[in-house]
């Protein structure tokens, strides 16, 4: 069965001049309309599509892909908002995303950008943004490893942290006490699983821990000394901003790095810099 607010792989039924119309099952025939779909394709082919409604409340076809389906979370920027109805999202769609009043925690203002949940309202059909994130987190206990790298949404702040939105479903937590700059909200940056809880919330880190974390890192670091001509420019006294940039890490895990690079007389410290050894 066809589901709305997910792509679907549909059979074309037949063509007409607004389009080719396929085969959704329960939910009837659905057009792809005309600048979406070439004139050779003939009945029976099958076409990937995403399923919505259109500004008529009519089910449409697209073979373009919103920048979060139903269940996803995403940081999109709002178009025009009202007190009555609610705020217009764009969400890489024709028909801009609505972001009702009633799920808004805080009210949003035209300009600004909101990190939403995308969810299928079960009583009108249609497809709204929330910013009620808890609604659609998956409260299921997850599987993940210790160790275990993740896809991380940053959604806000907290006084210990960042919340961030591991894989598309579960809450997690960035400690900010290992943050030497803490992600923006609505990045998306790779992160891994320090523990998780019998709660089922994860704690999070932007690097891997313990001696994996240190050993993968001196190796990346000697690779740029070798790329460089044998000397870069970080050392143990450059700005976690530097580090970050120059190695994707933290100041502290680049300092054990280098800590235990120079222990094994692989590095000098050239004060500004690092030389590689022999």
């Amino acid at each position: 069965m066809a589901t709305i607010g997910l792509r679907n792989t549909l059979h074309v039924v037949r063509q007409a001049p607004p389009g080719a119309y396929l085969d959704a099952g329960e939910l009837g025939e659905i057009l792809l309309p005309r600048r979406y779909v070439a004139h050779s394709v003939p009945p029976g082919a099958l076409l990937d599509v995403f399923l919505y409604r259109d500004s008529e409340d009519r089910l449409v076809a697209t073979t373009e892909s919103p920048l979060a389906a139903v269940g996803e979370f995403a940081f999109l920027k709002v178009i025009s908002a009202s007190a009555g109805l609610g705020a217009f999202l764009d969400w890489g769609l024709s028909k801009d995303l609505l972001l009702p009043r009633r799920e808004q925690t805080v009210p949003v203002h035209t300009g600004e950008w909101v990190v939403v949940g995308v969810a299928l309202d079960p009583k009108s059909g249609r497809i709204v943004a929330t910013t009620r994130l808890n609604r659609l987190l998956n409260r299921t206990p997850p599987s993940y490893r210790e160790g275990q790298r993740v896809g991380l949404l940053i959604a806000g702040y907290t006084p210990l942290g960042c919340k961030a939105i591991v894989e598309n479903a579960h809450a997690g937590l960035l400690y900010a006490a290992e943050l030497a700059t803490p992600p923006q909200i609505g990045e998306r940056v790779d992160g891994y699983v320090r523990k998780v809880r019998e709660d089922g919330k994860i704690d999070l880190g932007l690097d891997p821990a313990g001696y994996r974390r240190v050993a993968s890192l001196t190796e990346q670091i000697i690779e740029a000394l070798k790329a460089q001509g044998g000397r870069i420019e970080c050392d143990d006294e450059s700005t976690p901003e530097a580090i970050r940039a120059a190695f994707g890490t933290s100041k502290k895990a680049f300092k054990q790095a280098l800590g235990a690079l120079y222990r094994d007389r692989r590095i000098r410290f050239t004060q500004p810099g690092v030389e590689l050894v022999g």
